[in-house]
């Protein structure tokens, strides 16, 4: 398994989904631990919920493989696809959480860090980006997540969901603000001052 993994080491992510297309499970894996973690990273800061996050980008990845053999090469980006797709089911969840729930009812995330007195300024402050990304129109927040967040240029974000680039800054410009306008007067409770 090493030998396949070191094999595969600096081949790009286009031509292990070929490899894995063409059989090769290796390929697969060395995709897969490529792509999931910051895939998972999107999907949770969207739904909040590790364990959904974790099932949205399984699915999302078991409709990669599926698409694998068809795959058209040069036309876009594995890892802005799987995005797209990670990006489209978590709006889906989004959507049927407040078709059933309300957004009170919705528990919170279980902490996994150690509870310790040094980062519950960092606590309080992710808790109240995150709380503030839930009350966003969910297509704002996911591209204040994808820019901010994840980093990701307004190209590839575009590309991942399938909007302009001209969309991409309209949709971030007024996430901003909305954040901004969400957070306002929590500056000294987060810890951030009046400077």
């Amino acid at each position: 398994m090493d030998m396949a993994f070191d094999h595969f080491a600096g081949a790009p992510d286009e031509a292990l989904l070929v490899a894995f297309a063409n059989g090769d499970q290796a390929a697969a894996r060395l995709l897969a631990t490529r792509l999931a973690p910051r895939a998972i990273g999107q999907a949770f800061r969207l739904l909040h919920d590790r364990a959904e996050a974790e099932d949205v980008v399984q699915e999302a990845m078991l409709r990669l493989w599926r698409v694998a053999p068809e795959w058209r090469q040069g036309e876009a980006q594995v890892s802005t696809w799987l995005y797209r797709v990670v990006g489209n089911l978590c709006i889906d969840r989004l959507r049927k959480r407040k078709r059933s729930v309300g957004i009170d009812e919705i528990a919170e995330p279980a902490d996994d860090t150690p509870s310790v007195s040094d980062r519950m300024q960092d606590n309080a402050r992710l808790q109240a980006l995150s709380d503030a990304l839930a009350e966003m129109p969910d297509r704002q927040a996911q591209a204040v997540s994808l820019r901010h967040l994840e980093g990701l240029g307004n190209p590839e974000i575009a590309e991942i969901m399938e909007i302009s680039v001209e969309a991409v800054e309209s949709l971030t410009a007024r996430g901003k603000r909305t954040l901004a306008k969400i957070l306002a007067g929590r500056k000294a409770e987060l810890g951030f001052g009046n400077d």
